[in-house]
């Protein structure tokens, strides 16, 4: 079950690179490379601290799941569900955009 929940949530972080700028999807292929641990699991704990205060005028509720995400790449038990959750999160997006 483990090595499923990894190739779906590899699937869905590889496809919202491609849907994301060349730049930024850069910056999230070499976050996922193994030697940026010690960058990502910092970045991914200050990221969900600020979506947690999102209700600050800087801060967004944008940070949280962008910090779960590079978090879940270090945590086994994170990616079963935020693979699920992207696939949901894809499905609506593709959903919401043909009705416009």
């Amino acid at each position: 079950m483990g090595d499923k929940d990894y190739r779906r949530f590899d699937r869905q972080f590889d496809r919202l690179e491609r849907q994301v700028p060349r730049g930024v999807a850069r910056f999230l292929m070499w976050l996922r490379r193994p030697y940026a641990r010690l960058v990502r699991i910092p970045l991914g704990l200050v990221l969900v601290l600020g979506g947690v205060f999102s209700f600050l005028p800087v801060l967004g509720i944008w940070m949280l799941p962008l910090g779960l995400l590079l978090l879940a790449v270090d945590l086994p038990f994170l990616r079963g569900p935020l693979g699920s959750w992207l696939v949901r999160g894809q499905r609506w997006w593709e959903r919401r955009r043909r009705r416009k």
